[in-house]
């Protein structure tokens, strides 16, 4: 067994490289059988969000990963060298358990990444990459992180991305409710976004999605309005706050039409929120005046406001995830015996029938049980014995010693008694 994780986050690797790499859902089952079917890679999942793109894979040839994670998004693998990080054994297990519990977090403590992570599993599993290694290294990180998190406070002070969003857009804006706010896009951070911001009572809030379904049931359930994907660029200067968060590979919002919407405004100013990878808004919209554009880095480090209260935490979770560690690890090792285990054990199976079929035989012709007793036990421990002593007997005086106490520690011999 070979653990690694293989990849790029938010420590490492601005947006703008972070954006190059990811995965999008409906293509990542396709993406895992790629790599599993055309390397040496035993096994592999893939953890892909805002913050990160991560391969955790069993494999002798961790760089193979890498290579792979470069020329699938046709990328060459030394654009992304820089950027990226390799971690074995240990401190793949480690770094699992700690961007499970949210301590590897742009946001201390968040809690999405847990969701985002047991996802990333059922794809896996799906896509039949998913093995006895990876399988219960997930199983057992799942558990670490709900420990860390009944455990310990860590989550407590968690400031969310949408909580950041709403605690900026009131240090620009007097008051929300007297905004209108548009939210493009119906996945799990729009959803959480439209709860934090709706809570302020905005003067209009409206759902934008390339399934009009989905927009009307967000409209619906925050009382506000549904508008197809398309409509977006005619209603966009209606509009104070933008939030947008989709799975679209090229943007949706470019600067030509910012500039319209700003003008139709008589340049008051908009506020907007760029919360996907890759990004939903053309980064050149910042440049424009009477525009304030912030992406999921931006928040990241608003949301870091006061981590400070959360130190004594962390240092809790830490501990947690050691113990866990060395006891995964300890599992790791035991497996790595089960081979060696089976042949010693496949070896014995064979001499046992051997000998089983020649008492046997000798039964039939009518022999004294008691001796064909004696001759298979006699058989059966010389056969057993015949492999350490003949080791011994040809073994190089520098190495007999040691083989001399390996095997009295086997056999719980002790010869000078």
């Amino acid at each position: 067994m070979h653990l690694f994780a293989v990849g790029i986050n938010h420590h490492t690797a601005p947006l703008a490289v972070r954006e190059k790499v990811v995965f999008h859902a409906e293509k990542l089952a396709d993406a895992l059988r790629d790599l599993v079917d055309h390397r040496p890679v035993k096994e592999a999942a893939i953890l892909s969000t805002c913050n990160r793109t991560e391969v955790y894979c069993n494999t002798a040839s961790p760089e193979q990963a890498a290579d792979w994670l470069a020329g699938y998004h046709h990328l060459k693998s030394n654009a992304l060298q820089p950027y990226l990080y390799t971690l074995p054994s240990e401190q793949a297990v480690s770094h699992a358990f700690r961007v499970a519990s949210g301590l590897d977090s742009m946001v201390l403590g968040e809690p999405q990444i847990l969701g985002q992570m047991k996802d990333a599993v059922r794809c896996a599993e799906e896509a039949g990459t998913l093995g006895l290694l990876l399988n219960r290294l997930f199983q057992r990180t799942f558990s670490v992180a709900k420990a860390v998190r009944t455990q310990t406070e860590i989550g407590a002070s968690s400031v969310s991305m949408a909580a950041a969003a709403v605690r900026l857009a009131e240090r620009i804006y007097p008051s929300i409710d007297r905004q209108s706010v548009l939210f493009i896009g119906a996945g799990e951070m729009i959803e959480l976004c439209a709860a934090h911001f709706c809570a302020r009572e905005p003067r209009h809030a409206s759902f934008a999605n390339r399934t009009l379904e989905r927009a009307q049931a967000l409209a619906d359930r925050f009382g506000g309005s549904a508008l197809a994907l398309n409509d977006v660029g005619a209603t966009l200067a209606q509009h104070d706050i933008v939030v947008a968060c989709t799975a679209s590979p090229l943007p949706i919002i470019g600067k030509g039409l910012t500039e319209s919407a700003v003008k139709a405004r008589k340049h008051l100013p908009m506020l907007m929120f760029d919360l996907a990878l890759p990004r939903d808004i053309e980064p050149e919209v910042g440049q424009l005046d009477d525009v304030f554009l912030y992406t999921v880095d931006d928040l990241g480090r608003i949301a870091q406001e006061g981590v400070s209260a959360r130190q004594n935490a962390v240092v809790e979770a830490e501990a947690i995830i050691g113990r866990e560690v060395e006891e995964f690890l300890r599992w790791m090792v035991a497996r790595g015996t089960v081979p060696t285990i089976r042949a010693l054990r496949d070896t014995a199976e064979r001499s046992r029938r051997h000998e089983l079929e020649r008492a046997l035989k000798a039964l039939e012709r009518g022999e004294d049980p008691r001796r064909v007793l004696e001759s298979l036990s006699q058989a059966l421990t010389n056969k057993f014995l015949h492999a350490p002593t003949q080791a011994l007997n040809s073994a190089a005086e520098a190495e007999r010693e040691q083989l001399t106490a390996l095997l009295s520690r086997l056999y719980q011999a002790h010869p000078h008694e």
